[in-house]
């Protein structure tokens, strides 16, 4: 996917400022950045959930996952329809078998089918959002802070799926997070965005052992350590 000179504005307020980012097959790119920096405005244009100049593509069909899994899922309909919401074109009497696939995807059982988001934990609410995704066999990924709702107990094992995935299935992502040692677990290459703009990017790696810009040793800098 190629995103080029992607701008989101709101009235006179730019969250965006002609973005330009690439996300190669299978290759999952971490953005990052501080609450207000643009990074949750730039997923929702490239999933198009809001107006953009520019242009995106070579994404195909695009699926967003976001940062509350309760928020994300209804919880009036069972974990099966909500998964199932991303089947439409899939005739009805296919649909359980494809959510059973769905949730084994994601490390579920198949019987959570028949459960509410609120009989659920956290983490395992996340996973039913992810499937819901799949299904819809998207050619992006799009995670807004899927591990910040987390309790930190449970946020490994997702970031572990997230992994898993793009081994099994050749998923693209972009991974926004605020916090760079997560983005660092998971992604290939990073992006750092300041004030809307993209400041700094390259390999992962790279980007954590050699920052180039201040406001990226800034974001390094307030990672929590370990105190000896």
């Amino acid at each position: 996917m190629n995103i080029s000179r992607l701008s989101v504005r709101f009235g006179a307020f730019t969250a965006v400022d002609e973005v330009s980012l690439e996300i190669g097959p299978g290759r999952i790119v971490g953005l990052v950045g501080e609450s207000g920096s643009g990074k949750s405005s730039l997923a929702k244009a490239v999933s198009g959930l809001v107006p953009y100049t520019g242009s995106v593509t070579g994404a195909g069909r695009v699926q967003m996952v976001f940062q509350d899994p309760y928020a994300s899922l209804d919880p009036r309909m069972r974990i099966g329809e909500s998964v199932a919401e991303g089947l439409p074109r899939m005739p009805k009497r296919e649909r359980a078998g494809e959510v059973a696939r769905l949730l084994e995807l994601v490390a579920l059982p198949a019987e959570l089918a028949g459960r509410y988001p609120r009989e659920l934990s956290g983490g395992m609410r996340q996973r039913v959002a992810i499937a819901r995704a799949l299904g819809a066999s998207p050619g992006l990924l799009v995670a807004d802070e899927i591990t910040s709702a987390l309790d930190v107990s449970v946020q490994g094992a997702v970031l572990n799926l997230v992994r898993s995935l793009r081994d099994t299935l050749g998923l693209s992502m972009l991974f926004i997070s605020h916090n760079l040692a997560v983005v660092r677990y998971v992604c290939d290459t990073v992006a750092v965005m300041n004030k809307g703009r993209l400041v700094e990017h390259g390999p992962t790696e790279e980007v954590v052992a050699d920052p180039r810009d201040p406001y990226t040793r800034t974001l390094l800098a307030s990672v929590p350590r370990l105190v000896r």
